[in-house]
């Protein structure tokens, strides 16, 4: 049994239990103690010792108290054998020496000697007591080192130095034996004593290092003596200068560190000594002395000048390697009578000295980032006025400004003053670094650097503070940091575009814990009760992936809400949390709840910032916000309605909002008693907050009850468009109202939908609406006119831009009427025909023939971010942990969401023109014509151009998503006029590849139009023109030329093409089997887009984390079946595996032929992997023939010239981790089940040319040897040229040698694998006859040896091949031409072979 040994920690119980389980065991000691008995070895020497019982410690019998200290008896020791006592030490001190006992220590206690210790006598005072202390007298003596002195113990220290300066002071006292005449001296000190040594010339300090701390009394001072005089003696040896250079060797070798070490101890030294002599030089008593000049000894003198030389060359040392601070000089003269100005503490002025001069920059090196009260970024050589506030008595106090380090120093400061001019400074800094104002003048990220040095938690502490101006700078720095300048704004504006009031979440894409199409009574469960992992995480960790999050997670909302309901602050603190409480509601579902669930949070909002009734307020500045309407309180609720239903539903009916909003509607924003911006914004927020709640079917009482107050808005919108200038205001005030009827107008067509099982739980709280078509029928005559009144200034670009999205609200409105209205089963029919034919031309028409409408194509290309995919970049100082849009600076004219956009108009007409067709066919022909704008064709070409996609970013994510709902609805329509219209288009072939792209960039959200584009578009044979235009025989021509072989006519590819057009039902059943989003998703993106709201449960979209399809989605399925071939644990394919692999194949290469520019996303390496996969899924799938044909012309295309050299394996390919791994498990399978399939093995040979990576062929001849019997593919069917195998020659000598050895060992033979064959002695034959001289020693010596053994072959076929192989040729039936005789150089080469071995091998040439 092993014991383990003590451990730290363990008590004498543990070791009592160690012994007694030692004991318990019987096992033999490591160490045994022997206890001899001395008289037996002295009779029996030789004899072992008897060995004594173990020594047990007990500790019960251990006495509390030592022994009584008695003095013992003497010792006499005996001298052992061997071991004689030395003559001249006592035995009794030698024993006492190495006793330790507590006895030895304690029983004999020596005294002190004090005889030799001076006695000195209390100090004689004039007064009968001593004087009271008072701490005002206290002496600025330095603390000692080991901490702080009392009083009691500076005082005894003081009494002790003034005793000994009297007891120095009688010293000084006539020699007694003087003789007369002689002049009284004082009496030399220790030093001074040591100073007049004999061989002391030169007056050289006492060393203050060596001080012989640790030496015996006696011998301590001696030592030190003797070492310093002999320091004396080599430093009297040398020059001044030979000992400058001597110290400076010494500096250079030493540590600076201990150098500053040295320099310190002795400063310090010297600064006690000089301290104690002025101290004691007024109190010494004075000495009589004649009137006579003193005489000076020669040996004084000499010291003295002694000291003078020394402090010379110590000073010029000094000077040299440290120069000295210059005396302080102050501005004024500090008076005794000033207040705390009795002692004059001058390191404590250095402050008010004048700053030195501002150093110029002499390198690129980088400096700490200055900036000023503002926020400003201050140059490094900028030379500011003092009186700005701007210098201050830190590091580099030369320079102007603020650094980071020192403003977070500054937020703690104990004056609030402080602490709320730091906040601002951050605030200022931060706005300026969102707005992209720091550019590239500084290295790095602002903002990063401020959230890593914990900004976050310092604002959120500062919200903790008790001082309001402290409260109001963090609240605003809060503001500063989350809210992005231009997002609010961007969201706002495009509430009227199509689909604008969906968004998507401001949460970071990374967070894949939390789904952002989740439901939202899961999302409130989850609210309610926290999972384990979030509520363990601590703040920080949260915050550092989700910055909101991280906020949350520390109690914020309450703190808000403190704020607000107890401090009541100003009016722009108001406004900065509102706007922080918008930011929170955006960022998701939960986010959302938490707000609204907040104890007391919404009701202070609602009853304070939503009141009913209100004193007038006048035009100007507001000095408070309470019992005021805000606008900003009503946006913070439309936002969180467009959270969910049920937080929408619960704002209607906890907070009588429905009160409010009558209140604020009923009213014009002229008759609101308010400031008139704030009057138009709030009654814009209204008009949005119940549209929101009617886009889920709510708010329909309203609607019977405000019904006067709407009509009568809509008669004044033409009145109001007709007034010039047009105020942005109003403009979104008006695109509101229409927005609100077009959700009403919606809400009036929709019926209860069917419970399933994908959309019961998001009907739950669905009720039917109140609102009825004869509610809204009457509301087209009057929005007409505005749609007239807007169409108008069409050709006036200048005013069609202040209208904003307000024509495009209006074409909306007549879409969603005529939807509702062709919905209508007790109306006739011929009613909403006739009036759609009169809005075509009275509208329409006229409207697509104006040349401004060709202007607005035209802008399509400089507007979209497709086109232009820099404009989507993400800037700078975007944080993957806060998501923002980025439009700082606000949007550009010509972008997306620019006043000059052609999207939203765009967009909205082409859903009015597919309502109208799609109700009323005979219109396909009339507004086919929307199809043929030569903008628009222009503006297709280059979308399928190829290019690199934008990069997803938050601001890319929702542009693009407008981008696409223009580019889907021209498809819709295409879809439509196709069916209509058999006859192919010269656009048609366009609108395909259109669709196709589109289908693999469509993001989360848009899953109703991938469905959609699935079953119309893509797989339609209409969209396939080149299948009647002469496409598969011109596919069939195009072979011929380049291949120059008939081969037989079923595996000709304009046959696979004719074959895959008949099965394009088949194909599509497929996709949409393997392709189709979820379920769920799928449901909810079709409610959305359909306007079917009862069925509608939230406005926020899914977190954009990628696109709903990969980019190499046409493989999709052929993957889905290799992962379920591979996770099957039988291996067994599916029924279906052989169906769908071929109409894979057939997609593919329909694409290959006819769409090459929609697969230019996917790289060739990753095509040839994907037909890899089609040998992996079954053993048994590439026997069938048509999986046969079809794979052969997919690698037909990839071989193709213009392609291969794409084909790079050695970059990172989607979907793979590794094309070696790939490669050697499809080696594998060739192995064991190809049976020298030809096919199979071109695709093992594709991946083994020369220009690939070495490890794909040490793979094959290394690992897979057995590979090369089966391996017979012709060299007449060889995909690609023999070259790219044989050229250039090998370099890798591990491979040649498998080379080598394959063909020696007959493993490698012509009849089995022609071409590897040819190629290893292609390669074989290149290294032995090359003659390199930079070739390392290693290769030489295989080089030789390779070329000795290829000449001493038995097998003279291979013999031969090796020795004469010239070139290679595919059509010669051993795959190269050899050589009749050798050249010259390779027979000279070959005659430097050594003699045996030319005879042996018969030298034959």
């Amino acid at each position: 049994m092993m014991l383990s040994r003590p451990k730290p920690g363990e008590s004498e119980v543990d070791l009592l239990r160690f012994q007694s389980q030692f004991l318990e065991a019987g096992e033999a000691p490591a160490v045994q103690l022997v206890k001899g008995n001395r008289r037996r070895d002295d009779a029996h020497p030789h004899q072992p010792p008897l060995q004594d019982h173990r020594d047990v410690v007990m500790l019960d019998n251990l006495p509390d108290l030592p022994p009584a200290l008695l003095p013992a008896p003497a010792k006499r020791a005996r001298p052992s054998p061997g071991r004689p006592l030395p003559q001249d030490e006592d035995p009794e001190e030698r024993l006492n020496r190495h006793d330790q006992h507590i006895t030895a220590v304690l029983s004999k206690i020596v005294e002190r000697d004090t005889s030799s210790v001076t006695v000195t006598l209390p100090v004689p005072s004039g007064v009968a007591f001593p004087p009271v202390f008072h701490r005002s007298q206290e002496r600025q003596v330095k603390p000692a080192a080991s901490g702080k002195r009392s009083i009691f113990a500076q005082e005894i220290a003081a009494r002790r130095v003034s005793e000994n300066r009297v007891s120095s002071a009688e010293q000084v006292v006539p020699s007694l034996d003087a003789p007369e005449g002689a002049v009284p001296c004082e009496t030399l000190s220790s030093r001074d004593r040591s100073d007049q040594l004999p061989g002391r010339i030169h007056g050289f300090h006492k060393p203050n290092l060596v001080t012989g701390k640790g030496l015996r009394s006696q011998a301590a001072e001696q030592e030190v003596q003797t070492i310093h005089e002999e320091n004396v003696a080599r430093l009297q040896a040398m020059t001044p200068e030979e000992i400058l250079k001597e110290q400076q060797q010494l500096l250079t070798q030493l540590d600076p560190s201990l150098v500053a070490f040295l320099r310190s101890h002795s400063h310090a030294q010297e600064q006690t000594g000089t301290k104690a002599t002025k101290e004691q030089s007024p109190e010494r008593p004075s000495v009589p002395v004649t009137k006579e000049e003193p005489i000076m000894s020669t040996c004084t003198r000499e010291s003295r000048m002694g000291e003078k030389v020394e402090g010379k060359v110590e000073d010029e040392l000094e000077d040299k390697l440290q120069p000295r601070t210059p005396a302080l000089k102050l501005p004024m003269t500090p008076n005794k009578e000033w207040l705390h100005m009795d002692t004059v503490e001058l390191e404590k002025l250095h402050w008010t000295q004048d700053l030195p001069p501002l150093r110029q920059q002499q390198t690129q090196e980088r400096m700490q980032a200055r900036f000023s009260l503002q926020g400003e970024l201050l140059a490094p050589d900028v030379d500011l006025p003092t009186h700005l506030g701007l210098h201050h008595h830190g590091e580099e106090a030369e320079r102007a400004g603020y650094s980071l380090q020192e403003l977070f120093h500054l937020t703690r400061s104990q004056v609030s003053q402080q602490r709320t001019l730091a906040l601002h400074v951050l605030s200022q800094i931060v706005g300026r670094a969102q707005a992209g104002e720091f550019g590239d003048r500084l290295v790095g990220s602002v903002l990063h650097l401020l959230l890593d040095a914990g900004f976050l938690f310092l604002l959120r502490f500062s919200l903790d503070d008790r001082v309001d101006s402290v409260i109001a700078a963090a609240v605003r720095a809060l503001r500063t940091l989350l809210v992005a300048p231009g997002d609010e704004e961007l969201l706002d504006s495009t509430f009227s575009w199509y689909h604008g009031s969906s968004v998507f979440p401001l949460m970071p894409s990374q967070d894949d814990k939390e789904d952002g199409d989740e439901d939202e009574e899961l999302t409130t469960e989850k609210v309610k009760r926290k999972t384990p992992e979030d509520g363990s995480r601590p703040p920080p960790d949260l915050a550092r992936h989700d910055i909101i999050k991280g906020l949350l997670a520390t109690n914020l909302l309450p703190r808000l809400r403190y704020v607000l309901e107890v401090t009541c602050p100003g009016p722009s603190v108001v406004l900065d949390i509102l706007a922080v409480l918008i930011r929170l509601a955006r960022h998701s579902l939960e986010s959302a709840v938490r707000v609204l669930e907040c104890p007391r949070l919404m009701e202070t909002i609602v009853q304070e910032f939503l009141p009913t009734s209100w004193s007038p307020i006048g035009v100007g500045p507001t000095p408070s916000l309470y019992k005021v309407p805000c606008a900003a309180a009503m946006k913070l609720l439309r936002v969180l309605a467009s959270a969910g239903r049920n937080i929408a539903a619960r704002l209607l009916s906890s907070f009588d909002i429905r009160s409010r909003l009558c209140r604020f509607i009923a009213e014009a924003p002229n008759d609101l008693a308010l400031p008139p911006e704030e009057a138009e914004i709030l009654t814009t927020e209204a008009f949005r907050l119940w549209a929101v709640a009617a886009s889920y079917g709510q708010g329909g009482d309203l609607y019977r009850e405000l019904y006067p107050v709407l009509i009568r808005a809509l008669q004044t919108l033409p009145t109001e468009l007709s007034t010039h200038p047009l105020q942005p205001l109003s403009m979104q005030r008006m695109a509101s109202l229409l927005t609100l009827l077009t959700q009403l107008t919606l809400a009036a067509s929709s019926t209860h939908p069917e419970l399933t099982s994908g959309s019961a739980k998001s009907c739950v709280s669905a009720i039917p609406s109140s609102i009825t078509w004869t509610h809204v029928s009457g509301l087209k005559p009057l929005v007409e006119p505005c749609l007239k009144q807007t169409l108008k200034l069409l050709p006036r670009p200048d005013v069609w831009n202040a209208l904003g999205p307000v024509p495009s609200a209006c074409l909306l409105f007549l879409g969603a009427y005529y939807q509702a209205w062709s919905q209508q089963s007790s109306l006739c029919p011929e009613d909403w025909l006739q009036d759609m034919e009169r809005l075509v031309d009275e509208f329409l028409l006229p409207l697509l023939s104006l040349p401004p409408l060709g202007n607005l194509w035209d802008s399509l290309r400089d507007c979209s971010p497709l086109c232009n995919p820099l404009s989507c970049a993400s800037t700078p100082e975007a944080l993957p942990s806060l998501v923002s849009l980025g439009c700082a600076g606000g949007c550009p004219p010509r972008s997306v969401a620019g006043s000059a956009s052609p999207f939203p108009f765009l967009t909205a007409l082409l859903s009015l023109v597919n309502i109208l067709v799609q109700i009323h066919k005979g219109l396909c022909g009339q507004l086919a014509a929307v199809l043929t704008a030569p903008g628009l064709q222009n503006y297709f070409l280059q979308c399928v151009a190829p290019a690199p996609a934008p990069q997803l970013t938050p601001f890319s994510a929702w542009a693009l998503r407008h981008e696409y709902h223009l580019q889907y609805l021209v498809l819709s329509l295409a879809q439509k006029v196709a069916t209509l219209q058999p006859e192919p288009t010269a656009s048609t072939a366009l609108h395909h590849a259109i669709a196709l792209v589109l289908l693999s960039r469509l993001l989360p959200g848009s899953e109703y139009l991938a469905q959609e584009l699935l079953l119309s578009c893509v797989f339609r044979l209409e969209f396939l023109p080149e299948n009647a235009s002469g496409g598969p025989e011109a596919a069939d021509f195009s072979d011929g030329l380049s291949l120059g072989s008939s081969g037989d006519p079923q595996c000709k590819r304009g046959s696979l093409l004719v074959q895959a057009c008949q099965d394009l039902p088949s194909i599509r059943s497929c996709y949409l089997a393997h392709c189709s989003p979820a379920r769920a998703s799928l449901l909810t993106s079709q409610a959305l887009y359909r306007g079917e709201l009862l069925r509608v449960s939230s406005l926020l979209l899914p977190v954009p984390k990628e696109p709903l399809l990969p980019t190499d989605w046409p493989f999709q399925p052929l993957i889905r079946l290799y992962h379920r071939a591979s996770d099957a644990p039988s291996g067994l394919p599916s029924a279906d595996t052989v169906g769908v692999t071929m109409r894979v194949l057939q997609w593919v290469l329909v694409l290959e032929s006819w769409r090459p520019e929609v697969l230019w996303a996917v790289p060739p390496a990753a095509r040839l992997a994907r037909l890899m996969c089609v040998y992996l899924v079954d053993s048994e799938l590439f026997r069938e023939t048509p999986i046969q044909h079809l794979v052969a012309a997919l690698l037909a295309r990839l071989c193709r010239p213009q392609v291969l050299p794409n084909l790079k394996l050695d970059c990172p390919l989607p979907g793979l981790t590794s094309f070696p791994d790939l490669y050697a498990s499809f080696l594998d399978h060739f192995e064991a089940v190809s049976f020298g399939d030809h096919l199979f093995g071109a695709l093992v040979l594709l991946p083994l040319q020369r220009r690939f990576s070495v490890t794909l062929r040490l793979a094959l001849f290394g690992d897979h040897v057995g590979v090369l019997r089966a391996l017979g593919l012709p060299l007449t069917q060889l995909p690609v040229p023999l070259e790219c195998y044989t050229e250039p020659a090998e370099d890798s000598l591990a491979l040649l040698q498998l080379y080598f050895r394959a063909l020696v060992t007959g493993t490698l033979r012509a009849r089995w694998c022609p071409v590897l064959y040819t190629v290893a002695v292609a390669h074989v034959n290149s290294f032995i006859f090359c003659q390199d001289p930079k070739s390392s020693d290693e290769v030489k010596a295989a080089r030789r040896s390779m070329l000795q053994k290829a000449w001493l072959l038995a097998d003279e076929g291979l013999r031969q091949h090796l020795l004469h192989y010239k070139l290679p040729n595919s059509s010669l039936p051993e795959g190269f031409e050899l050589y009749s005789q050798l050249p010259r150089l390779r027979q000279q080469y070959l005659q430097t072979l050594p003699t045996e071995v030319l005879q042996n091998g018969g030298f034959k040439t």
